[in-house]
């Protein structure tokens, strides 16, 4: 009788174990999706060196998210950004394209990024080809901060830390 015990013991382990695995794997294996992102929906500044960076993120609906970036300081805009990023085979790819005064590209098209990682409040982007920005992230420490982490293509890294900004 004590054996017949031990082994459902065992046998009770086994199956517990085995259904953990079963709800990680399929926690593990859900789509990521722009809903994701709804935490960076909001109006975003602050310093850039002399200049302010604005960020004016959109609710992301229908499978994009969206942010319009603009970079001003003494009186005059000096850069405007578009950032889309979109659902694409079951993960988000980010694409940027910036813009000097007078709506002339910076560069021939966009620059192309694939999700990293991502996370409560965070996600990271790294480069699929050319470009200025080797990684990109983005993060929500608290209610009124939003900050916008960067490694450029020639190792280069700093973080940006942005506001809520309330109009």
């Amino acid at each position: 009788m004590h054996n017949n015990r031990n082994q459902l013991v065992q046998t009770l382990k086994v199956v517990s174990l085995m259904a953990l695995a079963c709800m990680a794997s399929s926690t593990f294996a859900e789509t990521v999706g722009v809903k994701q992102l709804a935490w960076m929906t909001g109006s975003w500044e602050g310093p850039i060196g002399p200049n302010t960076l604005e960020e004016n993120w959109s609710r992301p609906l229908d499978g994009s998210i969206s942010a319009l970036v603009r970079s001003r300081g003494e009186g005059k805009t000096s850069m405007i950004e578009l950032i889309v990023i979109e659902e694409e085979n079951d993960s988000i790819v980010l694409r940027l394209q910036q813009w000097n005064p007078g709506f002339t590209p910076r560069t021939p098209g966009p620059q192309v990024m694939a999700l990293d990682s991502i996370g409560e409040n965070r996600v990271a982007f790294k480069s699929t080809g050319e470009g200025g920005l080797k990684t990109l992230a983005y993060s929500r420490p608290s209610d009124r901060a939003f900050n916008i982490d960067i490694e450029t293509a020639e190792g280069a890294k700093f973080q940006i830390n942005l506001s809520a900004f309330n109009r």
